[in-house]
C-alpha cells in the first residue's frame, strides 16, 4: 500500500493504474487501523493487479475534499480513472470484495 503525499501523486497513480483503490483514514481513526490490514489482505490476495494507496484525510484535506470524502474510513474504488464504489464508516470485508469482484473481473479475466 503507497502512503500518498500529493495531489499531483494521487493523480499520477489514478492514470497510470487500471483499477485502484484509495484508502481514506484520519491519524485518530481506531477503526481505520484495525481495518486497513484487513483491507490491504483482501486487496492483495483476490486482486493482484489493483494498486492500493493509503490518504491521510487529516494530512491532506484538499486531496479528502476533492474526492468528496468526509468520514473516515472511506474507500473509494477506481477503475479506468473513475469512481465505481464507495465504502465509508460502516462495511464489510466480504461485502467490499464482492463488489469488487465484478468489475475487476470484466477488467481483467
Amino acid at each position: 500500500m503507497e502512503t500518498i503525499h500529493s495531489i499531483q501523486q494521487f493523480d499520477g497513480i489514478l492514470s497510470e493504474n487500471g483499477a485502484v483503490l484509495a484508502y481514506f483514514s484520519t491519524e485518530n481513526c481506531s477503526v481505520c487501523k484495525a481495518l486497513k490490514p484487513k483491507v490491504a489482505e483482501m486487496v492483495n490476495e483476490a486482486f493482484p493487479k489493483m494498486k492500493m494507496m493509503s490518504v491521510q484525510s487529516d494530512i491532506l484535506p484538499q486531496l479528502a475534499a476533492q474526492n468528496r470524502v468526509f468520514a473516515a474510513p472511506t474507500i473509494v474504488v477506481f477503475f479506468e480513472g473513475r469512481e465505481t464504489i464507495r465504502k465509508n464508516r460502516a462495511f464489510g470485508v466480504d461485502e467490499l470484495k464482492a463488489e469488487i469482484q465484478r468489475t475487476y473481473s470484466l477488467l481483467f479475466e
